[in-house]
């Protein structure tokens, strides 16, 4: 599947932002009840040195500061999976996967 336009900004944001070692983006939109072709619901699982120190919270801050545009506009849902090198070692280079859906006018 192509890329989209949304999945290539959020892309370039972030890499841009945290130079990550790791960054996969999944658009999700599919799973949900939105029409076909949508970007709103987005995965992201990236490893970088700038997590190092920082507790959840603070490095969803600081991604949804660089995202502040997108989230704003397009992107009705983003889960985030953000790790140190160290913890993306222990995970064994494995997020989790993404709940169902469970609403949205289904």
């Amino acid at each position: 599947m192509a890329s989209t336009i949304m999945k290539q900004r959020i892309t370039h944001k972030l890499n841009s932002h945290f130079f990550p070692v790791y960054l996969d983006i999944m658009n999700e939109s599919g799973n949900h009840n939105v029409p076909a072709g949508s970007e709103t619901h987005f995965k992201v699982i990236m490893v970088s040195d700038d997590f190092d120190g920082k507790r959840l919270v603070q490095r969803h801050r600081l991604v949804y500061d660089a995202l502040a545009e997108e989230l704003a506009s397009t992107v009705h849902a983003l889960a985030l999976h953000l790790y140190t090198r160290a913890e993306w070692q222990q995970a064994q280079g494995k997020a989790p996967d993404s709940p169902a859906c469970r609403g949205g006018g289904k």
